[in-house]
Order: C-alpha cells, then sequence, then structure tokens
C-alpha cells in the first residue's frame, strides 16, 4: 500500500473516522485505535518485522524508566538499582544494544565483505548476509527516535509511565517509514481535543496531501524514468547528457523525498497532529551550513543534539569543531546506507562543512571578505559554490559503489555520446525532444524559483479558499499523468 494510492486513501479515512469518531471517550481509546491501525499498515508491508519493532518499543520503554533521574519512577529503583546508580552505563547500553539492531540488519553484509582481505573465509558469510537478510523498512528512522527518547530521559525529560501511549507514538504510521525523526515529548505534548478536526487543520491536511502527491508522483517519477535510463546507459552518454543527469537526480531526490514528507505531514494533520517539517527550500541555500539547515531538518536536529554537541560542538576551538562536523557527517553518510559511496559523500561534506567554518573565521578577521560575501555578487556566487558542491556530491549518493560514479566523473568533459542515446533514452523513453525536455526542467526551477520568492521572501501563503479549489485538482492530475508502474521512495532504502 503506496502513500499515493486509493487503498491508502481508504485506509486515512476510516483511521480519521475512527478516531475523531470516539470524541472525548479518553485518550488512551484514541491511542489503542492509532496503535492498531499503525500495526495494520506495517503488517500489510513486513509483516515478520512487527515482533522486532514491538520488542524494540517495549525495551525502550522499560530502559528509560530504569536510567530516569533519581527523581523519576521510583517503583522501578529496586528492579534497576545498579542504572540508578550507574546512569552513565545505562544509557550507553541502551544506545549500543539499539545500534547493535540497527548494524546487525543494515551493516552486517558489508563489515563481513571488507574484512575478506584479511580473513578470506568471511566471503561466503557475506554472500549469505546480503542475499538472506532483510533491512526492515524505516529501521534506521526508528532506532534514531529510540535513542533520543532515551537521551532526553537521562537529561531530565520525564519518562513515560504508559506502554499504550509510548507504542503509538512509536508505531505512528504517518512517520513509521521515512521520517521525519520526532522527538517522544514534541509528538506527545500537543493536545488532543475532543472537539473533532478543525477546519483550518482538515483543509491544510488536504492540501499537503495533494501536494505531495503532485512532487513525488508527476515530478520526482517522471524525473525518475529519465534518471533510470541513464543510469543504466552511462557508457552512452554525452558529457551533455551526464550534466543533464546530475540535475535531474538532485531534483528527483528532493522531489520523492519532500514529497513523501508532504503526504506524511498531511496524514497527520487530518489525525491532530503537526510533525517537523523536513525542508525548507534547500537548493536556495547559499552555503553549506544553510543547506544542511534546510535539508532533512529532523536529520540535521539529530545529528546536532545528540552527535555534535555532545563532541563539544564548536566549543573547543577551530580545529576541534572542524574534526566534529567531519565524524558528524561521516557517521551521517554510514547512516544513510552501507556502501562505501555514502560514506565518501559524508566525508565530503564533512570537509565541505570544515571548509565553510574557516571561511567564516577569516571573514570575521578580514572585513573585504565580509563585504565581498555579502554583497550581491558574493551571494550569487555562494550560490552557485554551494548547489554545484551539493549536486556533484549526489553522484557517490546515486551509485554508492563506486564505479559508475567514476566513470561519469570521468566524462563529464568533452565526451561524444553514443548517436543512438537520444533515440532510445529522449524519444523513446522520455517521448521527448532533448531541448524540450531541457525546457521543462527550466520550468520546474522558474517555479521552484517563483515559489522560493512567494512563501520565503514575501511571506505568503495560499488562503483556504485555494487550496480547496486545487486540493481536488492536483489529485486528478496525478490520476491522470502519472506514469506506468510503482516507483518506490528513495529514502524507503534508508
Amino acid at each position: 500500500m503506496t502513500l499515493v494510492s486509493f487503498a491508502y486513501g481508504c485506509f486515512l479515512l476510516v483511521t480519521m473516522v475512527g478516531y475523531w469518531g470516539l470524541g472525548g471517550v479518553g485518550s488512551r481509546w484514541k491511542q489503542g485505535l492509532l496503535l492498531l491501525a499503525s500495526v495494520a499498515f506495517y503488517g500489510l508491508l513486513q509483516p515478520q518485522f512487527l515482533l522486532l519493532l514491538a520488542g524494540l518499543t517495549v525495551f525502550n520503554f522499560f530502559w528509560a524508566r530504569a536510567i530516569a533521574p533519581r527523581g523519576q519512577q521510583q517503583s522501578l529503583r529496586a528492579a534497576f538499582w545498579i542504572w540508578q546508580r550507574f546512569p552513565n552505563y545505562g544509557l550507553g547500553l541502551g544506545i549500543f544494544l539499539n545500534l547493535a539492531v540497527l548494524f546487525g540488519f543494515k551493516y552486517i553484509s558489508f563489515t563481513l565483505s571488507n574484512l575478506t582481505w584479511a580473513w578470506p573465509g568471511l566471503a561466503q558469510w557475506a554472500i549469505a548476509t546480503g542475499d538472506n537478510l532483510l533491512a526492515p523498512v524505516g529501521i534506521s528512522f526508528f532506532v534514531f527516535e529510540n535513542i533520543a527518547y532515551l537521551v532526553d530521559v537521562y537529561r531530565g525529560a520525564p519518562a513515560t509511565v504508559s506502554l499504550l501511549e509510548f507504542s503509538s507514538y512509536k508505531f505512528f504510521f504517518p512517520k513509521l517509514l521515512s521520517g521525519p525523526i520526532t522527538r517522544f515529548h514534541y509528538f506527545t505534548g500537543q493536545k488532543r481535543g475532543s472537539s473533532g478536526l478543525l477546519l483550518d487543520e482538515g483543509i491544510e491536511g488536504l492540501w499537503l496531501i495533494a501536494s505531495g502527491a503532485v512532487k513525488k508522483v508527476l515530478i520526482a517519477d517522471n524525473l525518475g524514468i529519465f534518471v533510470e535510463l541513464c543510469a543504466n546507459n552511462l557508457e552512452r552518454a554525452g558529457s551533455g547528457d551526464l550534466w543533464l543527469f546530475i540535475l535531474a537526480y538532485g531534483l528527483q531526490l528532493y522531489f520523492d523525498f519532500s514529497g513523501y514528507v508532504d503526504l506524511a505531514l498531511g496524514s497527520a494533520k487530518l489525525l491532530g497532529f503537526t510533525l517537523p517539517d523536513n525542508f525548507d527550500f534547500p537548493y536556495f541555500s547559499t552555503s553549506l551550513a544553510d543547506f544542511w539547515r534546510r535539508w532533512h531538518i529532523s536529520l540535521g536536529d539529530w545529528l546536532r543534539n545528540y552527535l555534535y554537541f555532545p563532541l563539544g560542538g564548536s566549543r573547543q576551538g577551530l580545529g576541534r569543531t572542524c574534526i566534529n562536523l567531519f565524524v558528524v557527517m561521516f557517521l551521517a553518510g554510514l547512516w544513510h546506507g552501507a556502501a562505501w559511496g555514502y560514506v565518501f559523500w559524508g566525508c565530503l561534506h564533512g570537509l565541505g562543512l570544515g571548509i565553510h567554518r574557516v571561511n567564516e573565521q577569516l571573514a570575521r578577521r578580514w572585513r573585504w571578505l565580509q563585504r565581498l560575501w555579502a554583497s550581491l555578487p558574493g551571494t550569487i556566487g555562494a550560490w552557485v559554490v554551494t548547489q554545484a558542491f551539493v549536486f556533484l556530491t549526489w553522484v557517490p549518493f546515486r551509485f554508492p559503489s563506486g564505479s559508475q560514479g567514476r566513470f561519469l566523473f570521468q566524462h563529464l568533459w568533452q565526451h561524444q555520446g553514443d548517436a543512438q542515446f537520444t533515440e532510445k533514452i529522449y524519444l523513446q523513453g522520455l517521448q521527448l525532444e532533448r531541448s524540450n525536455f531541457l525546457m521543462v526542467l527550466g520550468l520546474l526551477l522558474l517555479g521552484m524559483s517563483c515559489a522560493y520568492l512567494v512563501q520565503r521572501q514575501w511571506q505568503l501563503q495560499l488562503n483556504w479558499v485555494m487550496k480547496v479549489v486545487l486540493v481536488p485538482l492536483c489529485l486528478y492530475g496525478v490520476w491522470l499523468l502519472a506514469p506506468e508502474g510503482n516507483i518506490p521512495y528513495i529514502y524507503f532504502d534508508f
């Protein structure tokens, strides 16, 4: 059941009717209904992993109560007295056990294959685990939320005493598969009134679902056709085609993930919840640090609060700050997948963030440099450099194995493409001339620029009347113009 489907629409509608139909009978009934619906949702996708996720949920619920500060959870102190005396070790063990589950599903095959140079006998184990071990969808997001909850409780936030409340948060279906990563206390701190769904919440939820469907199906999936065709025929592509591929993949990745997030936010909004947004026009950022404040915002917040700050942040000098940034982005790359391409991507962003921090220090000393970056030419130049870096580093992200990425970089300049490439990719695959495809990309970039100007610079939003009119038009357009087949969400792999 995909998020853009008639089946999901019916599922969401039934859940909404049941949830709001309970009225003021009590939050526990609503939590139970949400948990039941979420378990059914995940069970239709990967029922074999429901017990694993349930086990992780129960473990983290009780473990958080065990490591809570002494002022909390008096009833558990006798049972878990050792962790009350040594809370640091309790937190560390809880984090380790969560990461062990993540490692076992996502990284064991990668680790074994990279150890075969020292122990050749591991090759058979690496192949066997790679062929037979399937990672649960959303396990990375699930584990990161667990760690955030344990750390928050250790720092003094109250540990919940309701397993039902914690389970309904952990399994909440709009965010279960690919986030956004949501803190427990942020989620449960929202009021669940008995007055029913407010009109503006309902309209906003439907608008987010409609806009997310447009982003995913009409934009990302159609771009994905070109990206996939080009990726499978790199040796035939010319340099111009490869540059188009880089641009198209960067746009596909953004619209695919942003579309999913809009669908998740809209679904949650229809149930009375507000999830954290994940994107804020990242392709209009003028520095790499600004990009990471706008791209996958919930992951950036997690990395900052639970990794960067504990490492010392920027409090211990420029050199240590750059090292911390590199370590954080190295781990961010590894979090995305078990392949050296993701690690390389993370390291590049770590180096880029370090260079940006050095540039900030130099700008504080040299006024002329500060004035340069503040000027219009400097701002434009900073945007060009930032986006060129971001889009070029998507290449190892798209080709994590490495060989295809190297081939692409080696042929970006003055490489003549195969004469059949235009025929097979543009005319047969896209049913467009190359010039028309360029025009489509140009119109897409123009539309993004207009949206940025209106929403970010002028601070204007569509009123509810316009949204009511546009929602059915968007959904009809998705139904009418959707490409054939079902292209999975890119971030489901992470």
